[in-house]
């Protein structure tokens, strides 16, 4: 294999995706096929083959032109990047982030290339690794806003909170209309009568309001501002705007099916089955799972175990539901549906949870255990148990009001259908009844040595005697650190970013109490769950 790529491949590779950004597949698949009858050993042909059939949904096939293009183009780094961007994708993200490495390894003199490398070391979780490919995208390129604002939101999720406002406002400063740097900008620090951005949000608003991804966002940020300065009410209406165009646009997704599916998970197994051999100690390398609903305390508790010496936080994982839904291939376009959940008791699982550990090996970071704190993950937890029988699954609880308010009020993500319910208080509150119910079955089919609840006020009003508790149920040392879990410098990549960075504070339990009777509603619609705060 040559030592040096023919310097006509990056141009070759930029324009044919320009063409496929286009929609123009045909003409890129015929200029592939040429490159291959020219030369059958060059990378590019395969690289945009494999781009094509990504795009078209057909993995495997893609997989195999990935991997062809990268044992060509082993030192172009178009190639090895677009290979870990689609692993990414597919959930692989320890191939992807060995993938990314390589990549990183070579020289960039492409600023969009840079920051597609960024990105994916982001999403990774690796932000320590992001920053500078995000520097050098900005280096190379310093005009487009989107380049400062990755950079910024990596330098906040490493807890430089001067930097990235900095950066956030460099962001806006080349693009003044970029709501999300706005946005971002407000998350960051609480805002008063004398320094606050409503003027510059409420033209904002004016500006995007037909675009239902910007309203959430710029609302969102108003809402935030008026509940710092203390009027709830206004708060209130700014939330519903924000959410009205999502409410009206929203995909129908049937919860019902996938609580109720999950709930027929076949666990009368789980018991008597034997801990997944792994080639160290099964007890040391178990996972950890840290599920439950958002804003519930689940950053806090990853905060916390990973904070101990012999842990490291993997972040928000999809791998195992990915995993599940590849195992499964079932017709959906969805990662989590009533039928992936109901087919799943008759795969194999332990395959699964093999496949699981060795894919998250590399973003354990030679740690002894690792969390994994996808929320949604609940769902899983008998699935998860039969994969991985040694694993913990820690499930966050908190009072029944406090967490539909907290998740109504929080703008998760506009980018899946999961979070839908977020847009309105009602379907909340169904949606908090019916995990309240699937915690009961998993509280009764699941082993207490594995599945356990932990409540968010106890941590923040008994810190050291909840955090012995959670400690021991992970067979895990005493760890002084795990109570000054703010001191940790590793990334949050979570709404939680600034809260976990600061001591344990009670200011947000019975925070719905301050909406008065704008959450009679809610409390309604809860019934007796309500009573729970």
């Amino acid at each position: 294999m040559p030592n040096s790529m023919p310097k006509h491949v990056s141009n070759v590779i930029d324009d044919n995706l320009l063409l496929m950004a286009k929609g123009k597949y045909e003409q890129v698949h015929a200029n592939a096929m040429a490159m291959i009858h020219s030369d059958i050993n060059d990378p590019a042909p395969y690289l945009l083959l494999a781009k094509l059939c990504f795009d078209h949904k057909n993995f495997a096939k893609a997989r195999e032109l990935f991997q062809k293009s990268a044992a060509l183009g082993s030192d172009n780094i178009r190639v090895l990047t677009y290979y870990s961007q689609a692993l990414v994708e597919l959930g692989e993200h320890g191939e992807a982030k060995t993938m990314a490495d390589k990549a990183a390894n070579l020289p960039a003199s492409n600023a969009h290339i840079a920051d597609t490398l960024g990105v994916i070391y982001s999403r990774l979780g690796f932000h320590e690794k992001a920053i500078p490919c995000f520097k050098q995208a900005v280096s190379l390129d310093a005009k487009p806003a989107n380049y400062h604002y990755n950079l910024a939101a990596s330098l906040q999720f490493l807890g430089d909170f001067a930097a990235a406002k900095t950066t956030y406002k460099d962001s806006l400063s080349r693009a003044p209309e970029f709501y999300k740097a706005l946005a971002s900008l407000v998350s960051l620090e609480k805002q008063s009568v004398t320094n606050n951005r409503i003027d510059e949000l409420l033209l904002s608003f004016r500006t995007w309001q037909s675009d239902t991804d910007a309203a959430l966002y710029i609302g969102h940020a108003l809402a935030k501002t008026y509940e710092d300065l203390g009027d709830y009410a206004t708060s209130f209406e700014w939330l519903k705007k924000a959410k009205s165009g999502k409410c009206a646009s929203a995909d129908s997704f049937n919860y019902d099916k996938i609580f109720s599916a999950a709930k027929k998970i076949q666990t009368s197994t789980i018991h008597t089955m034997k801990p997944l051999e792994t080639p160290i100690d099964e007890e040391t390398s178990a996972p950890i799972f840290v599920v439950g609903l958002p804003r519930t305390g689940t950053t806090l508790v990853d905060r916390i175990l990973s904070s101990h010496r012999d842990v490291v936080s993997g972040g928000e994982l999809n791998t195992f539901a990915e995993l599940v839904k590849r195992t499964a291939n079932t017709e959906s376009n969805l990662v989590l549906d009533a039928q992936t959940l109901s087919q799943a008791s008759a795969l194999n699982m332990q395959k699964v949870g093999e496949q699981y550990m060795k894919s998250t090996q590399t973003l354990r970071r030679n740690a002894v255990r690792f969390t994994d704190k996808m929320p949604l993950n609940f769902f899983y937890a008998g699935l998860i148990l039969k994969a991985i029988p040694n694993a913990r699954i820690i499930v966050l609880r908190r009072g029944a009001m406090d967490s539909c308010l907290s998740n109504y009020r929080q703008l998760l993500t506009t980018q899946h259908s999961y979070y839908d319910y977020t847009y309105s208080l009602d379907a909340t509150a169904q949606f908090y009844r019916q995990f309240d119910e699937l915690m009961a079955h998993w509280r009764i089919s699941l082993p207490s040595n594995r599945f356990m609840e932990v409540q968010y006020e106890d941590i923040v009003f008994n810190q050291q005697t909840t955090t012995e508790q959670l400690l021991a149920f992970c067979d895990l040392d005493w760890d002084e650190s795990c109570l000054r879990f703010h001191e940790n410098k590793a990334p949050v990549s979570t709404a939680s970013s600034v809260q976990v960075r600061q001591a344990l504070y009670s200011g947000s339990i019975g925070r719905w109490k301050r909406y008065g009777n704008l959450l009679d509603e809610l409390k309604s619609n809860l019934g007796v769950l309500a009573e729970d705060n």
